[in-house]
C-alpha cells in the first residue's frame, strides 16, 4: 500500500491513533476479559493477555508522543522553531524519555533483557562524530539500536530508514523534524539516494551519531540469496563469492557508507552487531517467541578516523571483511543468546 501523502498523515492517520488509544483504554476491561477466557485455549503462559497488554501499550504510547509532539509544535511558535537547536534537543530528549519506557515495559511483559558486550570506551564518549553501522534482524533492532545511542552513550542520531515506517505516526512526526531521511527501497546506486545520504552526513556535532543499515533490509534466507544473485547480476562475482561465505548477515551495500564517508571524514566509524532476536523472521516466528524470555547481546566495535580506508575499492572490501567479522561473532553467540 503507498504511503499517504504527509498532510494526509497529519490530518487523519495522527489524531486517528490518539482516538484510537482513548477507545482502547476506555473499553480496555472488555478486552481484557476476552483475551483471559481465551488464554487457556492458548499454549504459552498467558499469551493472548499479553499480547493484549503490549498493543495497548504501544498505542498508548504512540499517542502519548504524537500529544507530546504537538505540546512542543505549538511552543516553537506553531513549527516557526522547531529546527532550532533548543528545540531539536528538546525532541532528542523527550524520544530518549518514551523510549526508556517503551523498554521498560518490554523487560517487564517480555523478559526481555539487552547486554551490551566489549564495548570499545570510546563508543560511550562523545568527543567526535560517528557513523554507525548496524546489522538489521529481527523485531525492533533500530528501537534497541536508538535507545542505545541516545540513553546509553549520549549521542543524537541522524538516521537512514525506510519511508514505510513513515505510517508509525509518532516515528513519523518525531523523525521529519530531526536530522533523518526515510527512503523509498529501490536498486543501490540511485544518485538521489546517495545523495541524500551524503547531505544527510555532512555537518557531524561531536555528539551525533550517523545510523545506517548496510543490508537494507531484515535478514531473511530469501533476502540472503537474492542480494547474491544481485550481486552476481551486476558483474561482481567476487563480491557475490564472499557474499555466499555470510550465513548469519545479508551482503551489505556500500553506496550509503561511501556516501558518508566522503561527506564526513572526520568521522570514527561504529560497527553494531547484536543476537537473540534473528530467529524471529514472521509474525508466526514472534507469536510463538511470546513471551520471549530473551537475552539480546549486543556488540559494538569503535574505529578511528585514521584507521578508515582512502580508496572506493578498498573501503568496499573493509566493508565486506566487517561484515565476514559479524557473521562469524553471530554464529559464536547466537546460541547463547538464545
Amino acid at each position: 500500500m503507498p504511503l499517504p501523502p504527509r498532510w494526509a498523515r497529519r490530518l487523519f492517520l495522527a489524531p486517528g491513533v490518539v482516538l484510537l488509544a482513548f477507545l482502547v483504554v476506555t473499553t480496555l476491561p472488555v478486552w481484557a476479559l476476552l483475551a483471559a477466557a481465551v488464554s487457556p485455549l492458548v499454549p504459552g503462559r498467558l499469551r493472548p493477555l499479553r499480547l493484549l497488554w503490549l498493543g495497548c501499550v504501544y498505542l498508548v504510547w504512540d499517542a502519548a508522543a504524537l500529544l507530546a509532539l504537538f505540546l512542543l509544535w505549538v511552543a516553537s511558535g506553531f513549527g516557526w522553531q522547531v529546527r532550532s537547536p533548543g528545540f531539536q534537543r528538546a525532541h532528542y530528549v523527550l524520544a530518549g524519555w518514551f523510549l526508556r519506557v517503551l523498554f521498560w515495559q518490554a523487560r517487564w511483559a517480555l523478559h526481555l533483557n539487552i547486554d551490551v558486550v566489549g564495548t570499545d570506551p570510546d563508543t560511550a564518549l562523545p568527543g567526535r562524530p560517528e557513523l554507525v553501522l548496524c546489522r538489521h534482524a529481527g523485531p525492533g533492532d533500530s528501537f534497541i539500536l536508538i535507545h542505545a545511542l541516545v540513553n546509553w552513550f549520549n549521542r543524537e542520531p541522524r538516521i537512514v530508514l525506510k519511508d514505510s515506517l513513515q505510517w508509525d505516526p509518532a516515528v513519523d512526526v518525531l523523525l521529519n523534524r530531526l536530522p533523518s531521511r526515510f527512503l523509498a527501497p529501490g536498486p543501490e546506486g540511485r544518485g538521489s539516494v546517495t545523495e541524500q545520504i551524503g547531505h544527510l552526513a555532512q555537518g557531524l556535532d561531536d555528539d551525533d551519531a550517523f545510523v545506517i543499515f548496510p543490508e537494507g533490509g531484515n535478514f531473511t534466507p530469501g533476502r540472503r540469496l537474492r542480494a547474491i544473485d544481485r550481486l552476481r547480476g551486476l558483474g561482481l562475482e567476487r563480491m557475490a563469492r564472499r557474499a555466499e561465505r555470510l550465513r548469519h548477515v545479508l551482503a551489505p551495500q556500500p553506496g550509503g557508507l561511501l556516501a558518508a564517508l566522503d561527506a564526513a571524514p572526520d568521522a570514527g566509524v561504529i560497527f553494531v552487531a547484536h543476537t537473540g532476536l534473528d530467529r524471529m523472521l514472521t509474525v508466526g516466528d514472534v507469536w510463538r517467541e511470546l513471551p520471549m524470555d530473551k537475552r539480546i547481546i549486543m556488540r559494538f566495535w569503535s574505529v578511528p578516523p585514521e584507521e578508515v580506508p582512502v580508496g572506493r575499492q578498498e573501503r568496499i572490501d573493509w566493508l565486506f571483511d566487517w561484515w565476514a567479522r559479524i557473521d562469524e561473532w553471530i554464529a559464536a553467540n547466537r546460541d547463547g543468546a538464545a
